[in-house]
């Protein structure tokens, strides 16, 4: 039997952390390992525990969640974050996406799709709401100029295409009978080359100019 996926869950309000954990410790694939009540602790809990999963808020004192994803991405951490939040505006969720999240859900979301989230983004998913992917889409298009995707030379569209399909490195390197390390080098090759930040981006260059597998 597969190993449970492990999930933290980052939220300064304790009922909310309560709720979360009250759910998910009834589902036999996940395993709550740990909580925190702001970004500086949900941090220091990800070092600690190593968690496959991060349930994060956005809105919290002192680091919020934004802080922290950056903080996350500085220590090159490899636990997928999924932001649960209560806002629905786009200049909140965005930049989190943009700071690294795998996606993100509401709080009032019904509880077996969270655990369906849960298990999308451990899986090597990106998780976007249509609005948000529309819009995401929409400031890539006008921030790409024309042709930057033919700067990529045939192997990097491959592995191109297996990021937008949700693969990690590792998968990528399986697939494509490469080491990690080389596949590695192709993914910092593509972000300078598209001029993009992260993965999450490279996804969305790669279904809007139609570079998907």
């Amino acid at each position: 039997m597969a190993e449970p996926i492990k999930v933290l869950i980052v939220d300064d309000h304790q009922v909310v952390r309560r709720g979360l954990r009250t759910f998910l410790e009834v589902q036999d694939d996940i395993e709550v390992v740990g909580e925190a009540a702001d970004g500086a602790e949900g941090v220091a809990r990800t070092e600690e525990l190593k968690p496959d999963v991060v349930l994060m808020d956005v809105k919290m004192p002192g680091m919020d969640g934004i802080d922290a994803l950056r903080r996350l991405r500085e220590l090159d951490h490899p636990a997928r974050v999924l932001i649960v939040t209560s806002f629905t505006e786009q200049r909140t969720v965005i930049p989190a996406l943009r700071a690294g999240a795998a996606g993100y859900v509401y709080k009032d979301v019904d509880p077996d799709a969270l655990a369906g989230a849960i298990r999308s983004v451990h899986a090597g998913h990106i998780l976007l709401q249509p609005e948000v992917a529309g819009v995401l889409l929409s400031q890539e298009e006008s921030n790409s100029g024309q042709g930057r995707g033919g700067s990529l030379t045939e192997r990097e569209r491959e592995v191109l295409g297996l990021i937008a399909d949700g693969r990690s490195n590792r998968e990528i390197a399986r697939a494509l009978v490469l080491s990690e390390k080389t596949v590695k080098t192709h993914v910092s090759n593509i972000l300078m080359k598209l001029d993009l930040a992260d993965r999450t981006q490279a996804a969305l260059f790669a279904v809007r100019h139609g570079l998907t597998r």
